[in-house]
């Protein structure tokens, strides 16, 4: 029995190790879907980069583009809602350990942040500057 404990152990240890992926993975990650939201929304790099750096005005194409990133992650629901169960499970087990405490609690202090139900990418944006606004040093999305 002993034994057992000893190997699921084990196995749970390398598997917290292998699973949670490393800054250089998360980056390539948040590259990806910056890739395949900014076309299809046409928003600028300038425009992103102005976002990241606490230029929040609401326009269609970057709230769209906020709600695009929210919804590769399945992170916002067909209702509009943000998916706040999903993103603390996808964050513990994927998000560099660095990067946890502080997106955790954003997101924990973000999860009613959607007012605007009745419009996705009002939705979307609503919940992105909740989570930059709450900590700008430590804003974890593409």
């Amino acid at each position: 029995m002993k034994i057992l404990f000893v190997i699921g152990l084990i196995l749970a240890t390398i598997c917290y190790s292998e699973c949670v992926m490393t800054e250089k993975q998360m980056e390539a990650a948040k590259k990806l879907i910056r890739n395949v939201c900014q076309p299809k929304f046409k928003v600028a790099d300038e425009r992103i980069e102005a976002m990241h750096k606490g230029d929040w005005t609401p326009d269609k194409p970057i709230m769209c583009y906020n709600w695009c990133v929210l919804n590769m992650y399945k992170l916002i629901s067909k209702d509009n809602q943000f998916n706040y169960d999903l993103a603390v499970t996808t964050l513990k087990a994927q998000a560099p350990l660095k990067l946890q405490e502080t997106a955790l609690k954003s997101i924990e202090n973000c999860k009613d942040a959607v007012k605007t139900t009745t419009d996705k990418c009002a939705a979307g944006f609503e919940v992105t500057k909740c989570i930059f606004m709450d900590d700008p040093e430590h804003y974890f999305l593409p």
